[in-house]
């Protein structure tokens, strides 16, 4: 299939495919949002990054998180391994969230080991991994500015290389955007200097994680009130309880006026938030552009996971297998890469990775469960390459995660229950599943199966009911629903070279 062959073509004709060997290797620069959602118009206030980087390259309509929450899904990214095989399963430490196994062997596989072996300078800014403590400062990275933590956009903590530096009052996407900035201009310095030689400029990767569009959904003050007259999108499922879906979205109800305007509100805050985001993109690009070296440079925008506001009459959360939750923006502009494409082939977090990679003329190592994109980048017009991706999720609720101001008992092992979402626990201790989301000819669909008391089972057909209203799992010939659970046990076991299918 394409792209596969770039696991096992040796290291020097992989450069061949598209970097010639007197040419200089590609800038690479990675823009990672937190929780920005696609099927509820979360790209809606990113007008410069659709022009800058969507209409310059290429858009990915089926783009995928591996894992609906931020900490599994960005150990996907920087591993190109399914949650399964890096061992983080959800955002907890005991989950595996920046724990002993990351930190010993999972870190020092990561994707910024192997570009700095391969002579790139790294740098990063901003949300690692959630339980990320400033102590330390992971390996790989020549200039690090690390948030302590989970997002937040004021009041916060960076590990600016070896040193921990707390700011109280200025924005975060502001200062992310600034060092970011000031990077760029520092490592494309020798290439606008004439007695430099090729050999003296070393190639770059840059990977941006702003906060937005995580909560605590605060934009910045010049963005406030920008979108005041906004309401959640009403989709056919909002607000609409359903009896046939797995336990804990079947438990919803009915949400009352109030909690409706509260998520309204989020919804606003959430698009405020991306504001500033898109005005990193364009600092970014602009930059990269005024130094000379935006044409040699691939430009990712992409987020770890999406989002939902009240469909299914579920207040505000992802961790769901549902589209709101795992479909997500992807945009890649670069050498190459036509502009204005659309791809329609299936793409996930873990395919980053290896893309990455396969740009910088490393070999991919056989560990990595994503394939390059490169190839179907390249060409046009674009192909449908058909694709099975595991979608897994391990429920993180235990007896210290319940909401004592909510009612129930530590027992239940609920979690994400809050006052202001009518005590409508969002995850649970068995809210763990695997799915199998498949893009094929005149197919698009997903399986899911929950590993609750009921072993639950969903599926829907994308292309008729886009809004998963109507589980048709009941509705499949029970060969198809054999071979759907058997290639679904294959993907949950999967490694390396045998996980793209």
């Amino acid at each position: 299939m394409i792209g596969l062959q770039l696991f096992i073509i040796p290291l020097s004709l992989l450069g061949l495919l598209h970097v010639g060997m007197s040419e200089k290797l590609p800038n690479i620069v990675l823009i990672l949002t937190d929780d920005q959602d696609v099927e509820l118009y979360g790209m809606h206030p990113m007008v410069k990054t659709i022009t800058k980087i969507g209409k310059e390259g290429a858009a990915f309509y089926h783009a995928y998180t591996p894992t609906p929450i931020c900490c599994p899904a960005r150990a996907s990214l920087l591993t190109g391994m399914y949650a399964h095989n890096h061992g983080t399963h959800n955002n907890s430490v005991s989950g595996g969230c920046y724990g002993s196994r990351w930190r010993t062997l999972m870190e020092p596989r990561s994707l910024p080991k192997h570009l700095k072996r391969q002579g790139y300078t790294t740098f990063f800014a901003g949300k690692y991994l959630n339980q990320y403590s400033a102590s330390l400062t992971p390996g790989g990275w020549d200039h690090f500015y690390g948030l302590q933590g989970n997002s937040r956009y004021y009041n916060y903590t960076l590990r600016e290389n070896t040193y921990n530096v707390h700011y109280d009052k200025i924005y975060l996407t502001d200062l992310l955007r600034d060092l970011a900035v000031d990077f760029l201009k520092l490592a494309t310095q020798s290439e606008n200097k004439s007695d430099e030689s090729d050999e003296d400029v070393r190639p770059f990767f840059a990977m941006i994680a702003p906060p937005a569009a995580h909560a605590p959904f605060t934009p910045a003050p010049r963005h406030n009130g920008t979108f005041d007259k906004i309401k959640a999108l009403r989709t056919p499922s909002f607000n609409k309880p359903v009896d046939d879906k797995h336990w804990l979205v079947r438990s919803s109800r009915p949400l009352h006026n109030k909690t409706i305007d509260t998520i309204d509100t989020y919804y606003r805050k959430r698009w405020e938030t991306l504001l500033a985001v898109d005005e990193l993109v364009d600092e970014v690009v602009n930059t990269l552009n005024q130094t000379g070296v935006l044409d040699n440079t691939y430009v990712i925008f992409s987020s770890d996971n999406g989002y939902h506001v009240g469909q299914f009459a579920q207040p505000y959360d992802k961790r769901q297998p549902y589209e709101t939750d795992i479909h997500i923006p992807l945009l890649i502009r670069g050498p190459g890469i036509t502009p204005d494409s659309r791809i329609d082939s299936a793409v996930s977090l873990v395919d980053l990775a290896p893309t990455i990679l396969s740009w910088a003329n490393v070999s991919i190592p056989s560990y990595m469960d994503g394939h390059s994109f490169h190839e179907m980048l390249m060409e046009s017009p674009k192909p449908l390459v058909e694709r099975s991706m595991l979608i897994e999720y391990w429920g993180e609720g235990n007896l210290n995660t319940y909401n004592a101001k909510c009612p129930g008992s530590n027992k239940d092992r609920l979690a994400e229950c809050t006052p202001d979402a009518e005590c409508h626990c969002q995850d649970s201790w068995n809210n763990t599943y695997a799915c199998v989301r498949e893009v094929r000819y005149k197919l698009n669909r997903i399986y899911c199966e929950f590993h609750d008391n009921e072993h639950f089972q969903e599926a829907y057909d994308l292309d008729q009911d886009s809004y998963q209203m109507t589980n048709s799992v009941y509705d499949l010939l029970p060969i198809d629903r054999a071979l759907l659970g058997l290639r679904l046990k294959n993907l949950t076991h999967c490694s390396g070279r045998e996980c793209f299918v």
